[in-house]
C-alpha cells in the first residue's frame, strides 16, 4: 500500500520502499533486537534473551495499530515496547522512547542513502558523458532568461556534474549515529557498564558510534536534512534547464520518449517534460522539509523537546522520500536525455548575428578546458571511492 497519489516523483521508487510506514517499522524493531544482541554481548541481560526479543519482534507487523495506539503516549516505541516486553523483561532494557525512535531515523536514513548515491552515481556518469560528447558542441549562453553569448552543451552538461558530485560527497559524508541516552541522557538505566554499550550498539545497526546522547543536540539530524536539500536543489537546476531547452520555441534537447509519458489531457500534441517536472517538485519541497528539522533544533529544550522531536519525524521522512525519487528520476533523465546540435547551432546562428552587428565576442573562450577540468575531478573522485 502507498500513499504516493500526490507524490509521483516518489512513486515505486526505491526511496519510497525504504521510507514507507512497514519500513520504519522495521527499523524501529531492528534497533530494539540490536540493543538487546549489544547488552547481550555486554553480559547485562541473559544470553538467549536477544532471541526472545526477536520472536516478539516478528510478531509486531502491523504499522497502522500502532500508530492508533501511539496516541496515547505521542510515539509509537511505548507500544512496540509494552509488545516485546509482554514476551520477555529484557525487551527494551533501560532504554527510552527517543533512544530506539533515533536509532530507527538513522537506520532508514542509512537504508535510503543507499540507493540516493547510487542514483546519484548514475547521474554523475550520464553527466560526465554529455558534457566529453558535447565538450565543442556549441550553443547559445542565456543571462536572465535571454541569449547571451556563445557557450558549449558540454560545458552546461560539466555545471551539472559538478554540482551533482558536491552534493553527493556532502550527502555522503553525513554521520549516521545510533542514540543511547536513556531517561535523560546520562545513561542510567544501561548500568555500570553503558559507555562499553555504546560502541556494541553502533557495530550491531551498522551505524556511527556518537560522542554523547544527542536527544536534544539535533546535528545529526539537521546535517543529513541540509544535505538532502542540497541534493534536491542541484537536480532541480539540472530539470529546470532540461524544461528550458526543451521548450517548442528551443528544442534543443528532449527527454527520454517512453510509452504514456509526457501525455496531456486536453492538447493530443503535446509531449511534456514529465521527468524534469517531477525532479522539480522535488527541488521545490524537500528545502521547506528541511526548514522544520532547523526550526525544531532550535527549540528542544533541556532533556526532552516537547513536539519539536516529534515534529521532526515526517518531514525527515518526505526529505528521504522525495529525495530519493527525485534521484532515481534524475538518473533516468540524465541516461536518457537527447540533445539536438542543429538546433542549437541554429538558435546560435540567429545569436551571432545580432553579436556581429555589435561587434561583441563571439567566441566560447575557455570552454573546452573547463570541460576537462569538470572531468577530471569526476575521475579523481570515482577513484578516491574506488580505492576506499
Amino acid at each position: 500500500m502507498t500513499d504516493g497519489l500526490l507524490s509521483p516523483v516518489r512513486a515505486g521508487t526505491a526511496a519510497e520502499a525504504a521510507t514507507g510506514d512497514h519500513a520504519w517499522l522495521r527499523a524501529l524493531l531492528d534497533a530494539e533486537t540490536a540493543l538487546a544482541r549489544a547488552q547481550a554481548r555486554l553480559g547485562t541481560i541473559p544470553a538467549d534473551a536477544p532471541e526472545a526479543v526477536a520472536r516478539a519482534a516478528g510478531a509486531v507487523t502491523d504499522p497502522g495499530e500502532l500508530a492508533v495506539r501511539a496516541r496515547g503516549a505521542g510515539n509509537p516505541v511505548v507500544p512496540i515496547a509494552a509488545d516485546l516486553r509482554a514476551a520477555t523483561p529484557y525487551a527494551h532494557h533501560g532504554s527510552t522512547s527517543q533512544d530506539i525512535a533515533d536509532t530507527a531515523a538513522m537506520l532508514v536514513a542509512a537504508r535510503t542513502r543507499a540507493p540516493i548515491l547510487a542514483d546519484l552515481d548514475r547521474t554523475c556518469a550520464a553527466l560526465a558523458a554529455l558534457a566529453e560528447r558535447h565538450r565543442a558542441t556549441p550553443m547559445a549562453g542565456r543571462t536572465l532568461g535571454q541569449q547571451a553569448v556563445p557557450v558549449t552543451f558540454g560545458l552546461k552538461a560539466a555545471g551539472w556534474l559538478l554540482g551533482c558530485l558536491d552534493a553527493r560527497r556532502r550527502l555522503a559524508a553525513v554521520t549516521l549515529p545510533v542514540q543511547l541516552g536513556g531517561a535523560a541522557g546520562t545513561m542510567a538505566g544501561y548500568g555500570e557498564r553503558a559507555l562499553d554499550l555504546l560502541p556494541l550498539y553502533a557495530e550491531e545497526t551498522g551505524l556511527a558510534e556518537p560522542v554523547l546522547p544527542w536527544h536534544t543536540v539535533r546535528t545529526p539530524v539537521v546535517e543529513l536534512g541540509a544535505a538532502l536539500a542540497q541534493v534536491a536543489g542541484v537536480l532541480g537546476k539540472f530539470a529546470t534547464d532540461v524544461v528550458l531547452l526543451a521548450q517548442s520555441e528551443v528544442g534543443e534537447v528532449a527527454e527520454p520518449a517512453a510509452p504514456g509519458r509526457g501525455g496531456s489531457s486536453a492538447m493530443a500534441h503535446k509531449r511534456n517534460p514529465v521527468l524534469a517536472t517531477m525532479i522539480r517538485s522535488a527541488a521545490l519541497q524537500v528545502p521547506a522539509y528541511a526548514s522544520v528539522l532547523m526550526t525544531a533544533q532550535g527549540g528542544a529544550a533541556h532533556e526532552r523537546p516537547a513536539g519539536e522531536w516529534h515534529a521532526e519525524w515526517q518531514p525527515l521522512r518526505e526529505c528521504l522520500r522525495v529525495t530519493g525519487g527525485a534521484a532515481e528520476t534524475a538518473a533516468e533523465l540524465a541516461e536518457g536525455l537527447r540533445v539536438f546540435p542543429e538546433r542549437m547551432r541554429a538558435n546560435l546562428d540567429r545569436l551571432l548575428d545580432v553579436l556581429g552587428e555589435h561587434g561583441s565576442d563571439t567566441g566560447p573562450g575557455a570552454a573546452g578546458a573547463l570541460v576537462d577540468r569538470a572531468l577530471a575531478h569526476h575521475r579523481a573522485l570515482e577513484a578516491d571511492r574506488g580505492s576506499s
